[in-house]
């Protein structure tokens, strides 16, 4: 057979239609050889390149870890203070140490931001400014920042309507709409006074203020001022107004003002006069040389006799507002709202109980109010009836209760 005729039949011995099956077998097995080893390929591009990735992440992963083995190997900088920016790029600073040198700076360093009194960090060797630090505050007074709000709303407080009022008028207003005072020509008052009898509702009207503003509120307790150490405690007044001016809109919270707001006397011991300084400290936050600015201060006290006669001056408390015992009135209300969620029955009579509390406080009334629902608890009943709140009142026996009760009010 010539070459002609087996290039036209096929193999010796296939015919045509045989070796047109033999063609496409053929075809079939190297599509699927093909494709085997095109998948083939594919897993071995992917398996590179994860190869490279993982290498470069090892890669930064190594830089990273030589940065941070440079960066602990590095001397340490030392904290100082600027005291004055000369010519050519020199400062006079003040190191930790104590002693003032004259240094350069880096050229990084904004000039606006190197200025007398600014935190630096100086080279440990030349002594040179290095970069500007953020000043100095002390982690408690951070502290003193409300940042969950408590959940008390003015419908909350019963029979303090005037007070609300006032308190509005005085700290919300001027942050919430200022144009109204701009109109007519004064200034806010910057300072409020809160002063009543213990559990009246000072500090739940504070709170109330807290949680309705959406300005800083800070709160402190008159007492965390008081510090062992000479000059700490009035350290700590600088922070807490400074960080408010920072955060301003805020509103300084100072409960039990009595504590540090006592009357200054000649005979006094080391610890008194510590507390005098830091109250002098506070006299001058509250209205000295240096503006204020949109900072609002209320403070809350059940002693305002022994105030201070210059902490009580128009300028640092412009409004003085008396928290009274609540009447009659007011004691329906508080009780309606201290049982508002509680399940009683149809024969509790909130006038008949205020009537028995004639005074009592608020704070007195809300024990009454979950000492009844403790009786009910005891004996597993669903609802809370007038001989509980009566059985409460003769245990919690406030003030006059006792008076009440020898006058055969109730049995």
């Amino acid at each position: 057979m010539s070459e002609a005729q087996e290039n036209r039949e096929g193999p010796i011995g296939l015919g045509g239609d045989d070796f047109s099956r033999y063609l496409m077998d053929r075809i079939k097995m190297l599509e699927e050889r093909n494709n085997l080893l095109r998948e083939q390929a594919n897993k071995i591009e992917l398996e590179r390149r994860f190869t490279e990735n993982q290498k470069l992440k090892y890669e930064r992963e190594l830089r990273q870890l030589k940065s941070e083995l440079e960066r602990l190997k590095a001397p340490p900088l030392v904290v100082g203070n600027v005291v004055d920016v000369l010519e050519n790029g020199k400062v006079i600073i003040r190191s930790s140490t104590g002693p003032q040198f004259v240094v350069g700076s880096s050229q990084f360093i904004e000039n606006s931001e190197l200025m007398p009194g600014a935190r630096v960090s100086l080279n440990y060797q030349s002594l040179a400014v290095i970069g500007i630090l953020p000043s100095s505050r002390d982690p408690f007074v951070n502290g003193m920042e409300v940042i969950e709000m408590p959940d008390v709303s003015y419908s909350d407080i019963g029979g303090l309507d005037e007070q609300i009022r006032e308190v509005r008028e005085t700290v919300e207003m001027p942050l919430t709409r200022p144009e109204v005072f701009e109109r007519i020509g004064i200034e806010p008052p910057k300072g409020v006074l809160l002063y009543g009898g213990p559990g009246t509702g000072k500090t739940l009207l504070a709170k109330a203020v807290a949680s309705q503003t959406k300005a800083t509120f800070i709160r402190i307790v008159g007492s965390e001022l008081v510090q062992k150490y000479i000059g700490e405690g009035a350290r700590l007044v600088r922070d807490l107004f400074k960080m408010a001016k920072e955060k301003a809109p805020s509103i300084v919270f100072i409960d039990e003002l009595d504590s540090i707001g006592a009357k200054r006397l000649d005979t006094a011991t080391s610890g008194d006069r510590e507390v005098q300084r830091t109250l002098m400290q506070l006299l001058s936050e509250m209205d000295g040389f240096n503006a204020r600015g949109n900072v609002r201060i209320i403070a809350a006290t059940n002693r305002p006799d022994i105030l201070d006669a210059a902490l009580l001056r128009p300028g640092r408390f412009d409004r003085f507002i008396q928290i009274p015992m609540p009447t009659i009135e007011a004691r329906t209300m508080i009780l309606r709202i201290h049982c508002r969620k509680m399940k009683l029955s149809d024969e509790v009579n909130f006038e008949e109980l205020a009537a028995l509390t004639d005074g009592g406080t608020g704070a007195d009334l809300r024990a009454i109010a979950m000492e009844a629902g403790m009786f009910a608890v005891r004996e597993e009943r669903h609802s809370i009836g007038m001989d509980d709140f009566l059985k409460a009142i003769k245990k919690i026996e406030g003030p006059s209760v006792k008076k009440n009760l020898s006058d055969g009010m109730f049995v």
